[in-house]
């Protein structure tokens, strides 16, 4: 019984981060629509603030005239757009390339002090009431700005968060069919937080706030992005979700520089964790604390032990006594647990051997980056999380 208790215990939470999460905001969206009148203030198309248009670089001169261009290319008043870089640390002559542009403002450093010493610094210079943020490698929709600024025309709304895309390429490997799939999904769920009460949290390649309300963040903080918005909502604001604002890249170069960047990603979430501790008190923060502690904290921690721990447990309950019941729940459910690792081993064996079948590297991805979460966290709980400022490694 006790072996039984903690299999449905680890099946919980795995079913729940990963699908029923989901469900139940499909099913709170559908009574919100349908039985509650919407307090969304609709954002005006004529609403046109400065902005300022925010990029850190780190070494990334194979990548900035390429998004010069597409940020001169957007569809927003050039007079009203402030174009900031801040380039502390490079060395390979990116700051070079970028004070060719006249329209450009650049503060660069020689010393390199990570990408959250930058944005401290770099805040100093920000004229515009709203701020976007955007990465060097990302390449930003014609309509990005607009849709963006469209949101802040309600006053409650204090970040906006864009969508990521994954260009889908016929050559990509494990990397990119797993990183393309787990985006949209993604996006999905973060429409869907938005819709309800609040996105849970932005990424770093396509965000946006009001100046007025960003505070100094610690220089040693990993998901820059993610603390910068939550800490907006921790002052009772919302986090907008705007799919109409979207930054697109390429996939990770292959799955071991996905899996360092995601092993990156889960210390961030822990020390995240820490340091936003207070948001999962929902007498303060209501609704927003259970979306945060669905959507991100159990990603982070109690899920990825579940989905291995499941597997030796499920072995346990099936075998406890001697005799099995091939047609009965636990064995189905170990012979499924068995069919994904051995997809996700072809997979791996597939991605090595440099073949493409993109059906076999999605279970290769979900092992593979619920691996990196538990690497996450042993790296944080033995402090070796790395903060410095690294060079975007994209296919």
């Amino acid at each position: 019984m006790i072996l039984k208790l903690f299999f449905w215990i680890f099946f919980f939470i795995l079913f729940y981060t990963y699908l029923g999460y989901a469900v139940l905001l499909f099913i709170l969206n559908l009574i919100k629509k349908w039985f509650f009148k919407s307090e969304e203030v609709p954002g005006h198309e004529d609403y046109e603030p400065d902005v300022c248009l925010f990029v850190t670089a780190f070494n990334e001169r194979d990548f900035v005239k390429r998004k010069v261009e597409n940020s001169f290319s957007l569809d927003y008043p050039k007079e009203k757009i402030q174009y900031l870089w801040i380039t502390d640390g490079s060395d390979d002559g990116t700051p070079d390339i970028l004070k060719a542009y006249e329209d450009l403002e650049v503060h660069h450093l020689p010393e390199r002090r990570g990408k959250m010493h930058a944005m401290n610094r770099g805040m100093h210079f920000v004229k515009a009431p709203v701020v976007i943020f955007s990465d060097t490698n990302t390449r930003l929709g014609k309509n990005s700005v607009r849709e963006i600024v469209a949101h802040f025309s309600n006053p409650k709304i204090g970040c906006v968060a864009g969508e990521k895309r994954i260009t889908d390429k016929k050559e990509d490997g494990a990397a990119g069919a797993g990183e393309g799939l787990y985006w949209k999904f993604e996006s999905w769920i973060k429409k869907m937080d938005s819709n309800l009460n609040s996105a849970v949290g932005a990424v770093g390649e396509l965000f946006a706030i009001r100046t007025e309300l960003f505070e100094a963040v610690e220089a040693d903080t990993i998901l820059d992005d993610f603390v910068i918005s939550l800490r907006i909502a921790q002052k009772k604001f919302r986090i907008a979700y705007s799919p109409g604002a979207y930054a697109e890249e390429t996939a990770s170069l292959n799955v071991n520089e996905e899996l360092k960047r995601k092993i990156r990603i889960a210390a961030g979430g822990v020390q995240t964790i820490f340091r936003l501790k207070s948001l999962l008190n929902p007498f303060r923060y209501g609704t927003l604390s259970w979306q945060y502690f669905s959507h991100k904290v159990l990603r982070w921690t109690l899920a990825p032990v579940s989905l291995f721990l499941l597997l030796p447990l499920n072995i346990l309950v099936v075998f406890e006594n001697g005799n099995f019941d091939v047609f009965g729940f636990y064995f189905l459910f170990l012979a499924l647990q068995l069919v994904l690792y051995v997809f996700a081993f072809i997979g791996w064996y597939f991605e090595n051997q440099k073949l493409r079948l993109k059906i076999l590297f999605v279970p290769y991805y979900f092992v593979a980056i619920n691996y990196a979460e538990i690497r996450g966290i042993i790296r944080f709980l033995k402090g070796r999380q790395a903060v410095t400022w690294e060079k975007s490694k994209r296919a």
